[in-house]
């Protein structure tokens, strides 16, 4: 890719962060065109379709997730401790963007998701911390990531449509936590 090509690309990927984070995923496109400085035609040439943008938007979040769940796993404290930690941390990555708790958590699962390979990163982070307290006996019997994922996701979408914040989220996440825990 020529230089300026490369430099419009990165451009609209990153005005398409500030534009998804303030306007949710269904933000218009020649919105972040105006704002990359860019004509429609240079943005869909890079990203034929939104999934497409969406999809390359988030590659740095894929870091982000295994950073994230890295961090979680070698915290101290209680299994509950761990296991808050982790939905904590969950609602935070899913809802960098206005409407992304419930985009995620509705392609949770779907293998026809033009963001499944995100989705599958996202539910191999939780199966991570899903078995690492598995093998410690704290969690009841049939406890399964992608299920964690879509009732963690539901709790972050509920607050990303009504903004309740993090103290009236962590209740919530109190109240799903209990209910895995096998003690």
């Amino acid at each position: 890719m020529r230089a300026d090509a490369q430099r419009n690309r990165d451009r609209i990927l990153e005005v398409a962060r500030e534009v998804f984070r303030e306007q949710g995923y269904d933000a218009s496109l020649d919105l972040v065109a105006k704002r990359a400085g860019v004509g429609a035609g240079t943005l869909y040439r890079h990203f034929p379709t939104r999934d497409d943008l969406m999809d390359a938007m988030m590659q740095s979040w894929v870091d982000r997730v295994t950073e994230s769940t890295d961090k979680v796993l070698a915290s101290e404290g209680s299994d509950r401790d761990l296991l808050l930690r982790w939905f904590e941390t969950y609602v935070e990555l899913i809802s960098l963007h206005k409407g992304g708790p419930a985009k995620i958590t509705t392609a949770m699962g779907n293998p026809e998701s033009p963001i499944r390979s995100k989705c599958q990163v996202l539910s191999g982070a939780a199966a991570r911390v899903m078995e690492s307290l598995g093998e410690r006996g704290a969690l009841r019997p049939g406890v399964d990531a992608v299920q964690v994922c879509r009732l963690v996701g539901g709790v972050a979408s509920v607050a990303d449509q009504s903004e309740l914040d993090g103290a009236a989220v962590r209740p919530l996440l109190e109240v799903v936590a209990d209910g895995m825990l096998a003690r």
